[in-house]
């Protein structure tokens, strides 16, 4: 038996509306980690590689690209709300709340808004959960909801 497989995820039955899960993992976001995901997306926006641009700007620095801080948060939940999905349906009310910058530790925590049964298929049900994530002081930069497809422990 694979005991990190076994508690990797949850299953429907195992939610509660209300319940708030405070994410374990946490990440320090680095220059290469922004650098490394505006290359593979080709997003060669200078406020995100270019510091002497960036300087001249709003924030006066770098911004991390806000995708790569959508993905890395939707990362930074899976074991605690998707690692059993049989799929995430949907994604919407993404808010970029603050504006990150390289050198902030992102922390996450998932709320569970909602939760039902399948209307079609008896072995699984549909969590709907708002994610928030906040840097190093507490400011929170990142929210989104989804609908997560999860099977029943019992399927």
């Amino acid at each position: 038996m694979n005991l990190y497989k076994e508690q990797f995820g949850r299953f429907i039955n195992d939610f509660k509306v209300g319940e708030i899960y405070k994410h374990s993992v946490t990440k320090t976001i680095t220059e290469s980690d922004n650098n490394l995901f505006c290359l593979l997306t080709m997003n060669h926006h200078p406020l995100h590689l270019d510091r002497e641009y960036a300087a001249k700007k709003t924030h006066g620095e770098i911004l991390v690209v806000g995708s790569y801080i959508f993905s890395l948060v939707v990362g930074m939940s899976v074991k605690d709300i998707s690692g059993k999905a049989i799929a995430n349906l949907d994604y919407e009310k993404v808010t970029h709340d603050n504006p990150v910058f390289i050198g902030d530790t992102l922390i996450a925590e998932t709320e569970i808004l909602e939760k039902r049964e399948s209307a079609t298929k008896l072995d699984r049900g549909i969590i709907y959960v708002e994610t928030r994530a906040f840097n190093q002081k507490n400011e929170k930069v990142l929210t989104f909801r989804r609908h997560v497809l999860i099977p029943k422990n019992n399927a």
